[in-house]
This record gives structure tokens, sequence and C-alpha cells, in this order.
């Protein structure tokens, strides 16, 4: 059973493939402390020391003259406010007298198979053979709150989903201006914190720190999970590797204002919280009304940032990403976006389309400027009707253009956001945010439009299905590029103003949803500016999201690394683009962009009208390289080997395929050096009494594959490492083939 209630010792086990999590009752009131977490126990007995309640100076009953001494040191589940615990709550609520404290006792608990879907929100999901669960009921008996603390154990991967569900069952209204979903305390081991940082076209760059006492944290009020931060939080014991070392690591599966914290407290403890960003959140929860948490990740690895990268990618892959091309592979895609830009008609595309096709290209997406008068970026949006100025004939006979060239069709939308020249917004002013007496920003000449009203969904919602039931389109990217201001709704009363973000990201989720039930075999990508909207929630309702507007691939080795540290490579939209980079001014090669893109959905931003022939070769030889190698990449497991990001001169990755029988390395030298002798790199997970034949991909010679000529022993590739030659230039990259031999 992989979660067990041990009546002898008053606490819950749970159990992972290789890990345990154990919460024990406290005292006569029944207050829920955290036991343990980490390598697998084949039994809890004795455990209970953890929770020190002996070394308070009175009884461990928490009702005694000494109650504040043992709630500010007590290793809590799920932390109260107001009463006596100091260090980070969990969660903190306002009567209608304007007072604050918060104490959850035990109630009652649950244990059952499978996992229930949280209503409005993305979850994990898995059925009885897959998932159990427990839910252990907590109540405040002065406010009549109670609070319903979820914990789901997978059977085939070392991940626990954490959710928290309040109920208000007094009498009057309950306003819940914090609710985390989820909280840890354990001793401090002079852990390390990784985050993921960075800004627009930089996203999600590795920074370990050292943790001091206080507390620490990263967060967003952007809205969106956002470029800049990343809703991700890791505690490392000292020295950890890719390989070694201990790692606590904890994910949220949201799109919204979020916060990940560690505080360390003065006994030397470490408590992380994680959920929905308190600061401009305020809820009010009326009698008999529920109010459902996100869900938070806890991933537990006694073998490094490896291991834990590998139980991130099982989990989402099988218990998060629900569309159907999960296990399919996606349609090579030629985008127009930095090909064109605004200045294309129908005719362009169907050239672009036509030479694509003769490349092994698949589909052709349309981007921005097919709607409304969208002759540049300074107006239109909301107005998602198809611009026939632009495309004469109409959208059905490009597309219909497009299918007959074999190819398939997709396009490009951004159903958040209004302009302010547009006929909606001159209809309704008043459906974009902006508050009373204040002139609303805009950011890129453009304003929010408030989702939270079920009447703008509607609206926004149904011009976009007329578009995509007028012809035959099959993919769709939804993109959303700004954050959110001056956030007022004219919906809402004035006491609950703060229940706005939430609601906004409740109204995505609700229009993806929409999207996806009515169109079941639509390939949807979502995109924030790139990868500002990158989270484990998008997931839930797009099996891909564009991973940066930044394309060069060289600045993809780093931003391609982090995302891929706890999302499938199938997830991260990736593809080759011109040169000089439109991003960065860069110039690498051809061969160089390929290689770096299939690494991820694969697919091409640019004219391919304008190739060279050389380069309209290398297409062709690309094309041919994706299906060869795309299972592999789409289900392989991920082994990190080196970081560019680390040593600033080389990058190297490896795929194994499930069996281990087949591998891909990928190897890229961005900077030569004077001097320097070939590297010998350890690669990952071969079979050890295995010997594993050798190819290099090439994209010049008349085969895909070039035999090296090598046979090696797995282990001999473990232990001793491959010899990766020196390449001569910058920016130059190989691709290695292994397969079991006989």
């Amino acid at each position: 059973m992989a979660i067990t209630y041990l009546e002898q010792e008053r606490a819950f086990k749970l159990d992972t493939p290789n890990t345990t999590y154990l919460i024990g009752l406290v005292g006569s009131e029944g207050l829920l402390g955290h036991i343990y977490y980490g390598k697998k126990l084949h039994s809890a007995k004795g455990a209970r020391l953890f929770l020190r309640t002996q070394e308070h100076p009175c009884t461990p009953d928490i009702n005694t003259r000494d109650r504040v001494a043992i709630l500010d040191a007590l290793p809590t589940e799920y932390s109260g406010h107001g009463v006596g615990d100091f260090r980070e709550s969990s969660v903190r609520v306002r009567d209608k007298n304007g007072n604050s404290g918060v104490q959850l006792t035990y109630l009652s608990h649950e244990i059952y198979k499978g996992k229930k879907p949280l209503e409005g929100l993305p979850a994990t999901f898995g059925n009885e053979k897959e998932v159990t669960t427990l839910v252990i009921t907590c109540e405040d008996r002065v406010l009549g709150l109670t609070a319903r603390l979820s914990y789901s154990v997978f059977e085939d991967t070392d991940a626990i989903a954490r959710s928290v569900c309040f109920e208000n069952q007094g009498g009057d209204a309950l306003y819940l201006e914090k609710a985390m979903s989820g909280c840890l305390d354990m001793d401090n081991r002079d852990f390390e914190a990784l985050t993921l940082h960075g800004g627009w076209a930089r996203e999600r760059r590795m920074e370990r720190r050292k943790l001091g006492h206080g507390r620490f944290s990263v967060s967003t009020l952007r809205g969106e999970t956002s470029h800049q931060e990343h809703p991700f939080l890791a505690l490392l014991t000292p020295g950890t590797t890719q390989e070694s070392g201990e790692v606590y690591a904890f994910h949220f599966v949201y799109s919204g204002n979020f916060i990940a914290q560690a505080e360390i407290s003065q006994f030397d403890t470490v408590r992380v919280t994680m959920g929905i960003n308190p600061e401009d959140f305020c809820w009010k929860l009326m009698p008999g009304e529920c109010f459902q948490t996100p869900e938070m990740i806890m991933v537990y690895s006694a073998a490094g940032l490896s291991e834990m990268t590998r139980s991130f990618h099982k989990l989402y892959r099988g218990h998060l990403i629900r569309s159907p091309y999960l296990h399919k592979k996606p349609p090579i895609l030629v985008n127009n976006w930095e090909g064109t830009y605004f200045d294309f008609d129908e005719q362009k595309l169907i050239d672009i389309a036509r030479e694509g096709a003769k490349l092994g290209i698949e589909m052709l997406v349309m981007d921005d400027g097919w709607f409304g008068e969208r002759f540049d970026d300074n107006r239109s949006l909301g107005d998602w009707q198809v611009n026939e100025r632009k495309l004469k004939g109409g959208l059905k006979y490009l597309v219909d253009q497009v299918n007959a060239l074999g190819m398939k069709f997709g396009i490009w939308i951004e159903p958040e956001m209004v302009s302010e020249d547009s006929r909606l917004y001159r209809e309704h002013p008043d459906w974009a945010f902006a508050i009373p007496g204040r002139e609303p920003a805009r950011s890129r000449n453009q304003y929010v439009l408030d989702i939270s009203r079920k009447e703008v969904r509607d609206h926004i919602m149904d011009q976009v299905s007329a578009v995509l039931h007028s012809a035959n389109v099959e993919y769709v990217k939804w993109d959303m590029n700004r954050p959110l201001t001056d956030l007022a709704s004219a919906a809402l009363p004035p006491d609950r103003q703060g229940e706005i973000f939430h609601r906004y990201v409740l109204g995505v989720y609700e229009m993806q949803q929409r999207l996806i039930r009515e169109f079941p075999d639509l390939l949807l990508e979502n995109c924030s500016g790139g990868g500002g909207r990158f989270d484990p929630g998008m997931l839930y309702y797009s099996p891909q999201i564009w991973c940066s507007d930044d394309t060069d691939a060289i600045e993809r080795l780093a931003i391609q690394e982090s995302t891929a540290m706890l999302y499938p490579l199938s997830t991260m939209g990736a593809h080759v683009s011109v040169c000089p980079n439109h991003t960065v001014g860069r110039v690498t090669p051809f061969e160089t962009r390929g290689y770096v893109a299939l690494a991820g959905t694969f697919g091409y931003e640019l004219d391919v009208t304008k190739l060279s022939p050389e380069d309209a070769a290398m297409v062709k030889r690309q094309t041919a390289m994706y299906h060869r190698f795309n299972e592999m990449v789409r289900e392989g497991d991920y082994y990190r080997i080196a970081s560019w990001q680390e040593n600033h001169l080389y990058d190297c990755f490896q795929v194994n395929d499930p069996q281990k029988e087949k591998a891909l390395v990928f190897f890229t030298q961005v900077l030569n050096e004077p001097n320097r002798r070939s590297r010998i790199l350890r690669l990952q997970d071969l079979q050890p009494d295995a010997d594993y034949h050798i190819w290099q991909v090439d994209m010049e010679g008349e085969e895909l594959l070039k035999d090296t000529g090598r046979t090696v022993n797995g282990s001999v590739l473990m232990q001793g490492g491959f010899l990766f030659e020196r390449l001569w230039g910058d920016f130059q990259c190989r691709l290695l083939y292994l397969e079991k031999t006989e």
C-alpha cells in the first residue's frame, strides 16, 4: 500500500518507489506535524522522535503554559497564522471583525485509490492502479473553516502532488488572504537553493546560492508565471551534482502569480512554502463555499539533479499532459513570423508552403497579421475576423491551397488582449482592465481583456471558434504578449477585487479547455512573448510551449538546458531560424541550428523561399534526421553530461531510449581553444554488459548515418568515457547515435 495510517505511531506513511513521506498527529488537539521526507524507510518505528516534542519544557500536549514556544519550533505540516508560530504561515484568514488568527487541527482522514480532478484547475491525474491519495481534513473551530489537505502518491515515479481545499462551514463570510498549496519543515543541512531566473529572450537561467537565516523567495506579480521568475525551487545538499547529492524540489502547477519561499529559523530548521502569491490576493469565502488551491509537486532525489529531472519528466509525460500528440510525432512546421513579419499576403504564404513541401516540411503556420486591420502591431487585437484585403479569397481558400500541397495549416492568436484601435475596444471599452480615474498602462500598445468575466470569454472564444470551423486549421499558437497591470473589474464588488488575478488565470484555463474540447484533434502550442508562461499548468492544455523568442542556437543551449531540467524535451518549442539571428545578431552554422532545434519540437522560423541551395539541401537532411530520431527525443530519458552555462566552452547531453538499447549524444563546441586536445566525456545509464556501435549523424554524405567503425562496451563508455574530437571553429555540433549490438 502506497499510503498507510499507522495506529501505534499515530502517523501517515506515504511511499513512492524510492522515497517516504511521514506525517504525525501531535498532542490531544491533533496538530499535524511533519516527521520525515527522504529515502524510502522500511519501517516508521521510532520516527516520531523527529517531532522533538519531548524537548519542550512541559508536556507534548499543546495546551500548556508554553504553547508559543512549542508552536514556534514544531515541524508543522501546514502552518497557521497569528497564534504562536512566527515562521512563514501557510494560510491567513480575516474574519468579519478583521481578526486573522488561524490554527488547523486534525478532524478526519480518507485514503483511496486514484486521484480526483481539481475543479477549474490543471492537475496531475492517474487511475486506481497508478495513484493513491490521502486527504486529511482539518478544522479551525473558531472560524468554522475546514481545510482538506490532499497528497497523491504515484506508483511509477518519486513524486507527490499536494493541494488544499478550504471550505467555510460557519455562518459569516471569511476573507482568505493567503492559501499556500504546501508546506515542508525539516532540518537545515547547509542547503543551497536552486532557482530559475531571466528575462525576455533569456528565460530560465539556473542560479544556485547558499541559504542563510531569514526568508528567501522567488515570486511574480505579473499575472503570468513570467520570463523573470519560474515557479520552481529546489534545496540541494552541499556539493550536489547531476549524479550525486540530495535534492528536495518543488514545482507549482499554475500559470499566474506565485511565491516559493524557504526560511531558516532560529533553530536552524528550514520551512518551504509554495502557492499563489498573497500580495494583491484576497478571496471572499461565503458560508458553504470552497476555495481550491493549485497543485504543488514535490520530488526528492538521493542521486542528484539528473534523477530529479527524470522524475519530473516521467510525471509530466504520464500524469499531466493529456494531448493526443503526447506520444505522436508532431508535424515539422515553418512559421512565417521571422520570415515576413506583417509583410505577407495569401500568395506569399502559398509560396512558402510550396517550397517547404519540397524540403520535407509538413505544416505552414500563419503568425500575427491575418485578422482585422492588422497591418502592424498597433491595432486590431480582439477583432478575430480574417482580413480579406490581405488574404484574398479568405482563409478557406488559403488553407485549401496549402492542403493541396500536402501541407497542414496552423494559425496564431492572442485572445487575451485588445488594441485600443479595434472594433472590440470601441464597442466595449469597459472590457479592458483599467483602474477608475487612472490612464491604463500600455505594453506593446495593447490592453488586457478582463477575462474573469464570462461574457468577455464567450465573445472571444465564439470568434476564434468560428475562424477554426471555417477552414481545416490543425494547429493553434496561443500567445500572450504583456503582463497584467491596472487590475480592476466592473463585474466584481469592492471586497472582491482581490480575486481578479486568480479569476483571470481560471478564465485562461476555461478558454483553453473549451478550445481543446471543441477541437479535440487540435495541436495547441502555448506562448507568452516566448517562454513567459512556460509552466506545468499550461502543459495540461497544450503538449508543447514556445520556449523562447530567442532562436539563436547558442542562447538556446542555455535556455533549453534549464527548461529540460524540469520538462520533457518534447514540450519545448524549438525552431531553426535565419542568421544573423534577429535577437542577438550571432551567425551560427545551419547544421548546428538544426541539431539544437532537434532537442525540442523541431521546426523552422524563416522564409524558405530565400534559402541558398546549400541551406535548402540541409533542410532536407534535417527533416530526415527529425523523422529518424524524434521518437527517441520524445520518449527517451534525458541525461545532462556537460553544461556550457558552467564551463563556458562546450555542452553535452544524452537521450536514451527506455530500454537503454539506443542513445543519442549531442555535443556542441561553443568556443574553440588553442592547443586543446580531444575531450573525454562519460556517458550515462547504458547497459554495462552490452556493446554499442557508434555512428555519427552526417549532414553532407549520401547516408544520414556515418559509421565511425567503433563498437564500445557500455561500462567502458560510462566509466572510461567517450573521446570527442576537437572540432574546428566556434559553434560546432556533433550528434552521435549509439545502438546495442546483438
